[in-house]
């Protein structure tokens, strides 16, 4: 019997997240590595904290921080570069004549690529509250998840987008990477509250949903001090990391097909080294 269309991509979908979850333990020395470097600026960032005599709550602040570098990462250097080495090694092409929505691809990268960073930062997060003897807020469980849902979604949907972007861009992928790397950090307050950058900075670093959502989580964990340090209250937050699920998906379709159709126009998509 033929399969239907939904149960086609959602085999594709399964089959692009299959060598991110099942990569995720086959190199043990790479967990190692990937859980124990980032803890290293973590720890740095915390010592100052407490040197300087900050509130506790910035120790928190930075281990929560620490733990969503690792997302911001994969965006970068797996989901956003994928399109590019897979067409470098020339399995693109077999994506691009295969019978399957393209977002199908993007979405089963995505997938996989959330588990993999999911163990990681679950994993430094853990260790950095063990080690610092960090105190956390789960009053109200529901929206800690729901925050963490919606940022994931908006997040892995820029990165679908860049995909797309990186594929067109050819060699440069690797420098905008290397570019969106540090000056995140900066901008969207990963080891200290956003809200110190000013409002209309904090405003402009909002395009990146890690920074609101990272914001409320910080909120929700530290339900005291926690929206005094805040940028926007939490139901805000949430409200505008839902419109940016919504507008990065569909422009992750939008650039997926305008790559689709100027590759067909030019015929340049699938040469390599371009």
């Amino acid at each position: 019997m033929t399969d239907t269309w939904l149960v086609t991509n959602l085999r594709a979908i399964r089959g692009r997240a299959y060598p991110r979850v099942i990569g995720s333990k086959r190199e043990l020395s790479w967990l190692f590595f990937d859980i124990t470097l980032p803890l290293l600026t973590v720890s740095a960032y915390a010592y100052i904290y407490k040197y300087i005599q900050a509130p506790d709550e910035f120790v928190g602040f930075v281990i929560l921080g620490g733990a969503m570098t690792a997302f911001w990462l994969n965006i970068l250097w797996m989901m956003a570069s994928q399109l590019y080495w897979e067409k470098e090694i020339g399995n693109l092409q077999l994506y691009l004549i295969a019978p399957i929505s393209r977002m199908s691809i993007l979405a089963g990268m995505a997938v996989g690529g959330l588990f993999m960073t999911a163990i990681r930062a679950s994993a430094t997060m853990v260790i950095g509250v063990l080690l610092f003897g960090i105190v956390l807020s789960f009053a109200q469980p529901v929206m800690l998840i729901l925050i963490f849902v919606v940022t994931m979604i908006s997040l892995y949907g820029m990165g679908m987008m860049f995909a797309s972007l990186y594929l067109l861009l050819g060699r440069e992928a690797y420098h905008l990477s290397n570019l969106l790397t540090e000056p995140v950090y900066l901008a969207s307050g990963l080891y200290f509250p956003v809200k110190a950058l000013g409002f209309w900075a904090a405003a402009g670093a909002s395009i990146i949903p890690i920074t609101l959502g990272l914001d409320a989580l910080r909120q929700l964990f530290y339900p005291g001090s926690g929206a005094e340090y805040g940028f926007l209250s939490v139901n805000t937050e949430l409200a505008i990391l839902a419109v940016l699920c919504v507008a990065f998906l569909w422009l992750s379709k939008y650039s997926l097909d305008y790559m689709e159709k100027l590759g067909k126009t030019t015929g340049r998509l699938t040469l390599r080294w371009q």
